[in-house]
């Protein structure tokens, strides 16, 4: 759901505003809706109110569900209170509520209660809702009493669900408008708020990007030192040349001590929306003897996008983070202890998979310890501090591959229980079901463990019930079910976002980081590419959710960030030849770039012609052999004597 890790947005919007539209596009990339209809079918002869229901259900999706609730408006209340953490309900509208509230035969009640009731509903809902409703208030004050009554009821209907939901959006004109929150309008600094009001504190969609981050008033603590960075095989570094677009001006935010606060609504910068098409479009231009790059034409519109320009270049420096953190409880199950330690360890001496690939390569590597998640079944996987400081932490970590000049970053992670805290985030934020998103569990020797399987299984499913009426936004999940790795992963993908740096993901960290970036900033999944999936369920879901097409299906299972390396040449060569390569001569090209219809230079001293006899002349006559041998016949036989090297 694009709204930013909100789980209560109000639209308002004027007749024909396109406020119903817009909160259509909030919740388009939801899984399952569920559209709550509040209007009453009305007189059957107005034929135009039948044509505006009709053009509602219309854009609505097949895979959507619809529920009425004109015939009791106390029933809304009730569909809220109902609603379960893993749905997304869009009400549409709060007008027609009121008027079924006000119809003679709803009376006498009290219209105040009911909308107190509401509004308390909307607090307390777990699932994610978007209401719509019309904005009365900027109209004439009615001529009639019944339209007075409307007017008020539904004034107070829109201040009381506006105080109730974490954000409020008034569209004009097609035009949306973020109300609240309202703390980015300002620059006056303030501490992040806490819990499920923390968007009260977030930046609204309007404000400058330079307001984006503001400074916490609390004591700084100590920042964390970065881990090294570890060059196996050194890659050369290209020198940068005027108007290369990776020297273009990035986000730099600040950085001292713990002032970036990370929350909802950041407004990071987007790829350039031009590049990429015209990348694409004059790849048809090239000259190729085949049909051309075929699905790898993806990997230059994205290289154009990020890069800013129509022919981009071959990634020349990249950086390989390997997040080592590991996930308590039984999350981990079916994992040998230790084990991730020693890939790490394996990683940082230049042994292993992932850093033979990175060294082959030319790529750096950076193996990043994360903080142990705690046994999410039972307890919280982090404090709400660990989060921030994670969050902040992987800012860091993008910032400092930006500043070194780094033009792609690999993704990966070793921990043990990676895959179920993955799996948990995914059926938290897409309402996925644990089972299909939680991939096999295969021992050192290569057999499928079952068993360990199935405790994984209950254990994302225990803590799914745990924070079943806990607040779904990005930074209550990654406390209460992502763990470390998945935090600093999700902070290095905002880093990178700011800084214009695209990112390669590989994997179920990589992934379950990117559907909790989407509702701290949109903009992050754009500079996101996937490689390969390799199979892996929550791979696969989480990508279909985010629009991540996979370029490869390999089925690759070397780890974290080693699949993604295995691919890398590939993409390389596939920029570099795009790049390289010259129009087609039947489309304006050069007919032949090499130069081969120049005139062929003089002979020189040092050159001397050939003497030999000529063998275009027709008279020519081959020479019988001196000696005994074959007989030559023909000129496609090199002459036994009469020539000499020329």
């Amino acid at each position: 759901m694009s709204v930013d890790g909100w789980n209560t947005v109000l639209v308002l919007g004027g007749i024909r505003s396109g406020k119903s539209e817009f909160a259509e596009s909030l919740v388009a990339d939801a899984p399952v809706v569920r559209y709550v209809a509040t209007a009453p079918e009305g007189d059957p002869e107005d034929t135009e109110w039948a044509t505006r229901l009709a053009t509602h259900r219309a854009r609505r999706p097949g895979s959507w569900t619809t529920e009425e609730t004109a015939g009791e408006p106390r029933r809304l209340a009730d569909v809220l209170a109902s609603a379960e953490p893993n749905e997304t309900l869009l009400v549409d509208d709060l007008g027609g509520w009121v008027t079924v509230l006000l119809d003679p035969e709803h009376q006498p009640a009290d219209d105040v209660a009911t909308i107190a009731e509401l509004a308390e509903a909307i607090r307390a809902c777990a699932a994610r809702v978007v209401l719509v409703s019309p904005e009365v208030g900027l109209s004439l004050v009615p001529t009639t009493p019944l339209g007075r009554a409307f007017a008020d009821a539904l004034g107070t209907a829109n201040r009381a669900v506006a105080d109730a939901c974490d954000a409020v959006v008034l569209v004009v004109a097609g035009q949306p408008t973020w109300l609240k929150p309202a703390a980015a309008a300002t620059s006056t600094p303030a501490a992040p708020a806490t819990g499920r009001h923390a968007v009260a504190a977030a930046v609204s969609r309007n404000a400058p990007a330079s307001a984006t981050p503001s400074l916490d008033d609390t004591e700084p603590t100590p920042e964390v030192q970065l881990p090294e960075v570890l060059t196996h095989t050194p890659p050369a570094a290209p020198s940068p040349e005027p108007g290369n677009p990776w020297a273009a001006p990035t986000m730099a935010l600040p950085m001292v001590a713990t002032g970036l606060v990370i929350q909802p609504g950041m407004e990071l910068p987007m790829p350039d929306e031009y590049a990429g098409p015209q990348a694409v479009d004059r790849l048809a231009t090239l000259d190729v003897p085949g049909a051309g790059l075929g699905v790898l034409d993806r990997v230059v519109g994205f290289a154009a996008a990020t890069q800013g320009t129509s022919t981009p270049s071959a990634w020349g420096s990249v950086r390989v983070l390997l997040l080592n953190g590991d996930h308590a409880g039984s999350a981990s199950a079916g994992t040998v202890a230790g084990e991730s330690a020693r890939r790490a360890a394996q990683a940082r001496a230049g042994r292993g998979a992932l850093a033979r690939l990175a060294a082959e390569a030319g790529a750096s590597l950076q193996v990043v310890d994360t903080p142990a998640a705690a046994p999410m079944e039972t307890q919280p996987a982090l404090t709400g501090e660990q989060v921030e400081s994670a969050l902040r932490y992987g800012w860091r970590l993008a910032e400092q591959a930006a500043d070194a000049g780094v033009q792609l970053l690999v993704l990966g992670a070793c921990g043990a229980g990676t895959e179920a805290a993955a799996a948990a985030v995914l059926a938290a934020t897409a309402g996925a079901e644990p089972p299909s998103v939680l991939g096999r569990v295969i021992t050192d020797s290569g057999e499928i463990d079952d068993a360990a399987w199935m405790v994984r299984c209950a254990a994302v499913r225990d803590a799914l019930h745990r924070t079943r009426r806990s607040p779904r936004s990005a930074k209550d999940v990654l406390a209460e079910l992502g763990g470390g790795d998945v935090a600093v992963a999700t902070g290095v993908l905002l880093g990178a976002t700011a800084r214009r740096v695209p990112v390669l993901l590989d994997g179920p960290v990589g992934l379950a980081a990117g559907m909790i970036s989407r509702d701290l900033a949109g903009q992050a999944r754009h500079w996101c590419l996937l490689a390969d999936h390799g199979r892996h369920p929550a791979v696969r879901l989480a990508a279909d959710v985010l629009g991540l097409e996979p370029l490869l299906d390999l089925r690759l299972d070397l780890g974290e960030g080693a699949n993604a390396l295995v691919a890398l040449p590939m993409l390389r060569s596939v920029l570099a030849l795009a790049a390289a390569l010259p129009v087609h001569p039947s489309l304006g090209g050069d007919a032949d770039p090499d130069g081969a219809d120049e005139p062929e230079p003089d002979h020189t001293d040092d050159e001397p012609a050939y003497t030999g006899p000529d063998y275009t002349d027709p008279e020519f006559v081959e020479p019988e052999p001196a000696g005994p041998g074959p007989t030559r016949t023909g000129v496609d036989e090199q002459p036994a004597s009469g020539w000499r090297a020329g």
